[in-house]
């Protein structure tokens, strides 16, 4: 079932969202049925389900951890490889080695891709292509595909020019949020926050426009070239703003007052920024810790914990990434209260 807030896909026995927390709608207890059609799934997985399973992350496949490290490594070396590229005395040393390893790592990210669309058609019995297709146009499914679409572009369109295509490949940097939830995290808080970042924007647009036209009044004639025109002077602001110092030095009193009072207003929008950041950030794992207590409670309250219920807290609790101790503080906790 989808999540009304982050429209993510979410098992039909989980109570609330694996990626944000929020309670869906129409979550159901697990039936008795269903948790038997569940363990027989999990008991005799075919191969496309195995590899799904091993690629996902799961829990149930010794090898998935293997492979997120695999994966890991292999994306490390290849960003760490793009930028010592770049260095034009590495690259006239290094650059046959470079050449092989960015091929190599090429077949490794497409097979990869493949393996990922294939066996995502395993996701939803009634349709293969239904869990294809959600893959492919995901965010992650972009991610993936962009992280070999480089060097098919290059084989291709060899007067590409290499700039462009060396940060398309640091974009496979990218792929390592599929294996850590703090990116996600992020930005399932600003979306959460997002009235009151619009609400912060509004307050920054009106402090922009207020100090390029003031700095356009002090120092226009002093400094036609940099702030002649209040499009010129909101660059400044801008940087001013965001930065504390906006790189040109103000040469009238009033031009030293207005950049006092737009560094002094600065300090205040990062302020709030990182307040609002902070704020969400924090009330979204909190969210997922809730959401997973709120879990382990519907498993207990009949005093049985079935292996499909125990293989839905183990998932939640690989997809929270919540350690062992917290799990075993929220049990503890859970136990207490229905005693």
């Amino acid at each position: 079932m989808n999540c009304p807030v982050c429209q993510s896909d979410n098992p039909s026995d989980h109570l609330f969202c694996h990626q944000c927390g929020e309670a869906l709608q129409t979550a159901a207890p697990i039936s008795v049925s269903s948790t038997v059609m569940n363990e027989t799934v999990i008991a005799k997985p075919g191969l496309r389900q195995t590899v799904m399973e091993i690629l996902d992350g799961s829990p149930d496949q010794f090898l998935s951890k293997y492979c997120e490290w695999l994966i890991t490594v292999v994306v490390l070396v290849n960003c760490s490889a793009v930028i010592l590229d770049s260095v034009p005395e590495v690259h006239a040393e290094f650059k046959d080695f470079f050449h092989e390893l960015e091929f190599w790592s090429v077949m490794f990210f497409t097979l990869e891709y493949i393996l990922r669309v294939w066996s995502l058609g395993a996701k939803f019995s009634d349709s293969a292509w239904k869990g294809r297709r959600g893959y492919i146009f995901s965010p992650f499914g972009l991610v993936d595909f962009f992280a070999t679409m480089p060097y098919y572009m290059h084989v291709f369109f060899p007067t590409l020019d290499l700039r462009i295509l060396r940060v398309l490949r640091l974009l496979r940097i990218l792929k390592l949020s599929k294996y850590n939830s703090a990116l996600q995290d992020l930005f399932s808080a600003v979306y959460s926050e997002r009235r009151a970042f619009g609400s912060a924007a509004f307050l920054l647009l009106i402090a922009t426009i207020v100090s390029a036209s003031l700095m356009h009044f002090a120092e226009g004639h002093a400094q036609p070239e940099q702030f002649g025109t209040i499009p010129h002077a909101i660059y400044w602001a801008i940087v001013t703003i965001t930065s504390g110092y906006g790189n040109i030095e103000p040469v009238t009193k009033g031009g030293e007052i207005v950049a006092l009072l737009t560094g002094f207003l600065g300090v205040c929008m990062a302020a709030i920024m990182t307040g609002i950041v902070a704020s969400a950030f924090s009330n979204q794992l909190s969210r997922k810790k809730s959401a997973y207590k709120a879990q382990l409670l519907h498993v207990l309250a009949d005093g049985v914990v079935t292996d499909a219920e125990r293989e839905t807290l183990k998932r939640l609790q690989a997809q929270f990434r919540l350690s062992d101790k917290e799990v075993q503080t929220m049990l503890d906790q859970a136990q207490g209260k229905l005693k």
